[in-house]
């Protein structure tokens, strides 16, 4: 499992080794999301979502197993990469993973809601503005754990 962010968002590939060249067996993108009703960032709730996504997709062609690969990027607790880590796993593909990276409450964007809810009551003008993107797609950032289960549900059903 391959773990990419970038400023624009999350991409999550499923990859066989080859000698002749490496497979993709399959890929989610942070962007697909918005056909889920999510507003997507590079943030931790994306991707979990991305990853749960791109899992499933893994499933379908016969992968039931993975390792992570996540490049340049420094292994610290709570970051992207781990709470994709987590969608696949929650997607129901295998692996060796130390719990301790994964941070629940971050993958469901209860930190975003309560900066959000801080911040509205606070300082209505940067409340406006940090939140710009998620407010002009009507989603307030207050009700995000909500949002997110939903998606999260619309995923897995799908």
């Amino acid at each position: 499992m391959v773990v990419r962010k970038s400023a624009k968002g999350i991409v999550v590939q499923f990859i066989e080794f080859s000698p002749s060249g490496d497979k993709v067996l399959s890929c989610a993108q942070s962007r697909e999301l918005s056909s889920f009703g999510w507003v997507p960032h590079c943030n931790s709730p994306t991707a979990y979502l991305v990853g749960l996504l791109a899992a499933k997709r893994a499933k379908k062609v016969g992968v039931s197993g993975f390792n992570l690969d996540i490049g340049m990027q420094t292994p610290s607790k709570g970051s992207v990469v781990f709470a994709a880590l987590q969608g696949a796993i929650d997607a129901g593909l295998a692996t060796n993973y130390q719990k301790k990276m994964i941070e629940e409450g971050r993958i469901r964007g209860e930190a975003i809601a309560s900066y959000a809810q801080q911040l509205k009551s606070s300082n209505p003008a940067k409340y406006s503005q940090i939140f710009s993107v998620y407010l002009k797609n009507n989603l307030p950032p207050e009700n995000i754990v909500n949002v997110f289960e939903a998606v999260k549900q619309k995923i897995q059903s799908s």
